[in-house]
């Protein structure tokens, strides 16, 4: 009786769907204000253009919702194991300073990367510990 309701209380305080929406959220302004100042973001490729910028949005974002769907479907571990993929794709937002360091770009693009990079790692931190804990048989 006591383990059931521990587990109601763990589904209904479950943190994941408020990290997706936050991530969600940070990577559009990402997305967006990489887009709308591209030429200003030091050494992107120049043949990159804005609607370049939403597609790869939405293709991340697809991957995302389908992992999602898969959590909520029943299909529990693989639809984690997209999410932290999902994860990793916000992550790579941090090739912005591979290609300049964070002193080449403004404070917005500073802040909107940054933001981004933080809300995948809650996530991406989030999933390995619901992944862990169904591995290790601790959470059905």
């Amino acid at each position: 009786m006591i383990a059931r309701h521990r587990r109601g209380l763990a589904k209904k305080f479950d943190v994941l769907p408020t990290l997706l929406a936050i991530y969600a959220v940070a990577s559009l302004v990402h997305f967006t204000h990489n887009a709308e100042f591209l030429v200003d973001y030091p050494n992107l490729p120049r043949s990159w253009s804005p609607a370049h910028v939403y597609l790869a949005w939405l293709g991340m974002t697809i991957i995302g919702l389908a992992g999602w769907l898969l959590v909520s479907r029943g299909l529990v571990l693989l639809g984690l194991f997209t999410l932290a993929g999902y994860a990793f794709l916000g992550l790579d937002s941090l090739g912005h300073y591979v290609l300049a360091p964070l002193s080449a770009h403004s404070a917005g693009m500073n802040a909107t990367i940054l933001a981004e990079v933080t809300a995948a790692g809650c996530v991406l931190l989030e999933v390995v510990r619901q992944i862990a804990r169904r591995v290790w048989g601790q959470n059905p």
